[in-house]
């Protein structure tokens, strides 16, 4: 059978005292007298006694938990960056709740809706690639719960962001493969109402200009940020009559892909064809040849997330201005791209 809790009203029956005695005297206010104090705390302590968190989040307007919300938690990039956010989250008295909207704007919408009912006391979030409206992350706001978005922003919604230099780490990966002399380089670019997507394709096509290599249309396509799309895409530009000799990927998940049909085809990396992709998973190291990839610090990209939140949360008043926090990347060169330079 269920052991009853120990409540206040049985602490203040025990001491022959009122309930807002004990109340106060918890809370360690200075009406109370420390003796009082002492005899409160003891026997609390003793009865195992321990607040109601409904009570409490009640009379502090707070229930002490963040909402995340991601597009898919089995990408390892996103898993990475939650245990970043639990981690400034858990040192600072916090619980998160954890949602995916699986690429899906409907998804991503019922999730704030219920994130709203169950009154946490702020938002995380990565966008999905379906979302154009963003008016649902404004109404949480109005509503007193502040967000702060990672990764894939919302650059309409004046909130504090946190992201990787997408722009620099798109156009280092497509210098690189122009450095190793590729000189017709596909580009397999991620969903482009994303603004990750746009920074990646232009920095691809800065670093072609830069360095007088055509732009081919045929060579850009676009995919999901997952490792099918990959594979379809890589499938369509080796077909190509005038097919690449490298590929830049938006992402590890669709490079796998990539790097995937690249083989049952029979090309050979890099000899036959170069191959970068971004964000440097873990696995990305272990395929044959390893991939080379623009890393993402995703880390420490969720404890950046959580600490202007919870900074938001606690604070008296809102912010003179919104912070769009830029963190760099890093390019990871393996043999996947390291193709044997031709002397002239």
């Amino acid at each position: 059978m269920r052991k009853a809790s120990i409540t206040i009203k049985e602490i203040a029956r025990q001491l022959d005292v009122s309930k807002s005695t004990v109340s106060r005297a918890l809370r360690d206010s200075s009406e109370i007298s420390e003796e009082t104090k002492k005899r409160v705390i003891e026997l609390a302590e003793s009865l195992n006694y321990s607040p109601n968190p409904i009570a409490l989040s009640l009379l502090r307007n707070r229930t002490q938990t963040l909402g995340i919300i991601v597009p898919d938690i089995a990408n390892p990039f996103f898993s990475t960056a939650i245990g970043g956010v639990e981690d400034i989250a858990y040192s600072r008295g916090y619980h998160t709740m954890i949602y995916q909207s699986h690429e899906s704007y409907e998804r991503e919408l019922a999730d704030t809706r219920h994130i709203a009912m169950r009154r946490v006391d702020g938002l995380i979030v990565s966008i999905s690639s379906q979302t154009e409206n963003h008016d649902h992350f404004i109404e949480l706001q109005e509503q007193g719960i502040p967000v702060v978005f990672f990764d894939r922003v919302s650059e309409s919604t004046p909130s504090h962001k946190v992201r990787v230099d997408d722009y620099k780490g798109a156009f280092e990966a497509t210098e690189h493969l122009i450095s190793r002399g590729c000189k017709c380089i596909a580009h397999i670019a991620g969903p482009p109402n994303l603004s990750i997507s746009r920074n990646r394709l232009k920095g691809y096509q800065d670093a072609l200009t830069k360095h007088g290599i055509e732009f081919h249309d045929e060579w850009v396509v676009s995919s999901e940020y997952n490792q099918a799309g990959g594979t379809e895409r890589a499938y369509q530009l080796m077909a190509l009559k005038n097919r690449p000799d490298a590929i830049f990927a938006a992402s590890d998940r669709i490079a796998i892909g990539v790097h995937w049909a690249l083989r049952q085809l029979g090309y050979r990396m890099p000899d036959d064809i170069a191959l970068v992709g971004f964000s440097d998973l873990s696995i990305s190291s272990l395929l044959d040849p390893p991939l080379s990839s623009v890393a993402q610090p995703s880390f420490e990209m969720g404890q950046l997330a959580a600490t202007l939140l919870l900074d938001l949360i606690e604070s008296k008043s809102t912010p003179a201005a919104f912070e769009t926090r830029v963190l760099t990347s890093n390019l990871i060169i393996r043999q996947s791209s390291m193709k044997e330079l031709v002397s002239n």
